[in-house]
């Protein structure tokens, strides 16, 4: 991205560069802001590949998966690389088309993708079988030598993740909590909720003791009103009395 940078003039270059900074560091915990930035540089640099990738990115974060795809697309004819098919693949699928999607994966720009961006083009292709309604087929994309590995990757939790989905999806719910039990011992960075989807299908529910604490508080706010009001009522009905004798 430097490299690339140095094609502009200085100023705008630092100008450019703190824009993308912030795409970068804004776009998990608030990818509104983080597209708002990649707008900035978008208008200051639409000819950097560079910028052209993080405006893509910073709308498929919101959901803008048309404009992202051109966004992804308008780089790849500047880099003429393929690393971002898969994502490309998937913005098809955002924007509703599934069967594109699905032929992209057989397209020859597939094995040109080292070993993450295959196993990244897998998962689209298996989430495109199940938009399709094919949950069976989604199981069987999702088999491969990168899913029986023992070995552990970046992308590891997230495939063995997609594959026990999968195998829920189509009742075999057994088979899917060894999967989730798997992805979890893979995923060090937290980045599924594998604990979560075992505890659902262990039975178990999760209390919220904050919730359960303010409920009692609430609980004991009410007796003690009751309690008041009740001994309001028997003053009053002592007074009552007095005034009669």
């Amino acid at each position: 991205m430097r490299q690339e940078l140095l094609s502009l003039p200085k100023t705008l270059a630092e100008d450019v560069a703190k824009n993308l900074v912030m795409v970068a560091k804004l776009l998990d915990e608030d990818p509104e802001k983080a597209y708002g930035y990649s707008r900035v540089a978008l208008r200051l640099a639409s000819r950097v590949a560079a910028v052209r990738e993080a405006a893509g990115f910073a709308a498929y974060a919101v959901g803008k998966y048309s404009e992202a795809l051109g966004e992804f697309r308008a780089a790849r004819r500047m880099t003429g690389g393929v690393e971002l098919w898969p994502v490309m693949a998937d913005c098809e699928r955002g924007m509703g088309r599934p069967e594109k999607a699905l032929a992209m994966a057989g397209e020859p720009e597939v094995q040109r993708l080292d070993r993450a961006g295959q196993v990244e083009m897998r998962l689209v292709a298996a989430g495109a079988r199940r938009d399709m309604g094919q949950a069976d087929a989604a199981v069987v994309t999702l088999q491969s030598p990168e899913l029986a590995s023992n070995a552990v990757h970046p992308w590891t939790a997230r495939l063995r993740y997609a594959y026990a989905d999968a195998l829920l999806e189509v009742g075999r719910e057994d088979e899917a909590r060894d999967w989730f039990a798997k992805a979890l011992e893979a995923d060090q960075a937290g980045t599924t909720d594998a604990s979560d989807r075992l505890a659902e299908l262990d039975g178990v529910q999760f209390t919220d003791v904050l919730e359960d604490s303010e409920d009692s508080e609430d609980s004991a706010d009410a007796d003690e009103d009751a309690r008041g009001g009740a001994a309001g009522e028997a003053e009053a009905e002592g007074r009552s009395e007095s005034e009669k004798g």
